[in-house]
């Protein structure tokens, strides 16, 4: 990855390959610095609506989440040869994010970016220990489709749940048929048996993806069975409870040798969508969009008991999975929108 220098103020550029709260490393040409955040990136300047545009009006502190994603290429300020300060974020080409909540002021909701400049987002989920929750498969994929970011699905721990004869249960058969049918890539892989590692490779080969998931569905172990070597660490789930304990604290992205770059985000449990109303929301259901404005109400129905709905006339004939038309609705009554 190349600097880019500024001569007139002595900026740099590079890219954000890991990040912890209010550091971050930034690779250049010459290597990795560890960079602090400018408290300047933390500060929303809010101008009057009318009158002088050079008198700020109110100063927002950004204090409850960090302004720097990895995979940001950012403009930073060298200390010495292995530190410095990011003064500046470039324009995003594509962002993974999901709804925060500051609770200390108040509940206020913003804008997480997961990851930035990524080429595909790949929910993992395990085929058992845990067993996956289709309801936030279902989230992950219609945020990233609200941020046009294509998706593909990785279903891990093969190993644990093949029937005698080498077949898929049931249920991730038909699980498979749902989201192959919709558009979805669905790959299924094991660090045991290495079924499903070298498809995987050549879908991250040459591409920067993020790899997004509860703890414990197997990413480290996943990434580790990628390329070995990586050294990333890896907790069994626990036999008792069947709940992951969090083995990756920070965000990084790993460069592979069969090129391309992967980032390993921390186990998420919860994943509210952003930036998106509540009466949009079926637009980023893939089955449900060639429905919107069709409804006895257009674009006003919200396909929940309205009359004249064609999204629920779908569902009834058969064309809309009865379980992703519920999934849908849990997201309306759970309120995960801005």
């Amino acid at each position: 990855m190349n600097d880019s220098n500024n001569a007139e103020n002595n900026f740099s550029e590079g890219t954000v390959v890991k990040k912890s709260t209010g550091h971050c490393w930034v690779q250049t040409s010459e290597g990795v610095l560890v960079c602090t955040v400018s408290s300047m990136l933390r500060k929303q300047f809010v101008y009057p609506t009318s009158g002088s545009r050079h008198t700020v009006q109110r100063v927002i502190e950004n204090d409850h989440t960090d302004p720097v994603a990895v995979g940001d290429r950012v403009r930073f300020i060298r200390a010495d040869d292995t530190s410095g300060m990011v003064v500046g974020v470039l324009p995003r080409r594509t962002r993974l994010s999901r709804r925060g909540i500051a609770s200390n002021i108040g509940g206020y909701h913003f804008e997480q970016v997961i990851a930035a400049n990524v080429d595909l987002a790949i929910p993992v989920f395990a085929a058992a220990r845990p067993a996956p929750a289709w309801n936030l498969l279902d989230r992950n994929l219609a945020s990233a489709e609200s941020l046009d970011l294509p998706s593909l699905i990785c279903i891990t721990k093969l190993d644990l749940v093949l029937n005698p004869d080498g077949s898929l249960p049931d249920d991730l058969q038909d699980a498979a048929r749902l989201y192959r049918k919709i558009g979805y890539e669905m790959i299924f892989t094991s660090t045991v048996s290495g079924a499903g590692i070298d498809q995987l490779r050549q879908v991250l080969k040459d591409r920067i993806s993020v790899f997004i998931g509860k703890s414990g569905v197997g990413k480290s172990s996943l990434l580790n069975a990628l390329q070995p070597g990586l050294g990333l660490r890896v907790a069994e789930v626990g036999c008792q409870t069947g709940k992951g304990r969090h083995t990756t604290t920070l965000t990084e992205m790993l460069p592979l040798d069969f090129g391309g770059q992967v980032i390993d985000t921390p186990g998420m449990r919860e994943f509210g969508l952003w930036d998106v109303a509540e009466d949009d929301l079926a637009f980023f259901f893939r089955e449900m969009k060639p429905y919107v404005g069709k409804c006895k109400f257009g674009l006003n129905c919200l396909h929940n008991e309205e009359p004249g709905c064609a999204i629920r006339k779908a569902v009834m004939a058969g064309e809309i999975d009865p379980r992703r038309y519920q999934s849908f609705l849990r997201i309306q009554q759970d309120g995960y929108f801005i």
